[in-house]
C-alpha cells in the first residue's frame, strides 16, 4: 500500500513503516501528524487519483527529529576580473516515519455532493425557462434623415 502525499509543498511517494526526510515542519519532535492532502492512493487492488485530493484518505506520521542537511558550497568566479564569491547553505529538514495510511468511507460527503448536483441542475433549468419566456426585442434602425441626402 502506498500514497502520494503533499508535504510542505513537495510530493512524496510514501509507504507504511518507512522513514523520509521532508522540509522542516512546524511541530515538536516525537509528535504525531496527519496529512490530509493525499493526491494518489493505491492499496494493491485499486488505485484512486484525486482531483486534486482523494477524500477520506489520511497519512499519519511520527516526527523523529529536526536536523540540517549537508553543506552545499556555492562558488562564483569571473576570470580576469578579480571577482570571487563563496557562499554555503544547509537546508533545514525533518525526519519522519510514516506509521499508517488509513482510508475511511465517508458516505455523508457523497450524499452532499449528489444533492448539490441536483440543486445545480434545477437552477439551470429555471434559468433556461426564464430566458425562453422573455424573448429579446430587436433594436429598431433609424432611417437616415432627409437633410443628409440633400447635401
Amino acid at each position: 500500500m502506498f500514497a502520494v502525499v503533499d508535504i510542505a509543498g513537495q510530493q512524496f511517494n510514501v509507504e507504511e513503516n518507512t522513514k523520509y526526510y521532508v522540509p522542516r515542519l512546524d511541530a515538536d519532535a516525537e509528535t504525531e501528524m496527519t496529512f490530509d492532502s493525499v493526491l494518489l492512493f493505491n492499496n494493491g487492488k485499486e488505485t484512486k487519483v484525486g482531483s486534486p485530493t482523494v477524500d477520506g484518505v489520511k497519512v499519519t506520521a511520527k516526527i523523529l527529529e529536526h536536523l540540517k542537511d549537508d553543506k552545499i558550497i556555492i562558488f562564483k568566479k569571473k576570470r580576469r576580473k578579480s571577482y570571487r564569491v563563496k557562499n554555503g547553505h544547509k537546508q533545514q529538514l525533518t525526519r519522519i516515519e510514516v506509521t499508517k495510511i488509513t482510508k475511511s468511507a465517508d458516505k455523508k460527503r457523497s450524499v452532499k455532493t449528489e444533492k448539490s448536483v441536483k440543486e445545480k441542475k434545477v437552477a439551470t433549468e429555471k434559468k433556461t425557462t426564464k430566458a425562453e419566456a422573455k424573448p429579446k426585442t430587436a433594436a429598431k434602425k433609424s432611417e437616415p434623415s432627409k437633410d443628409k441626402e440633400n447635401k
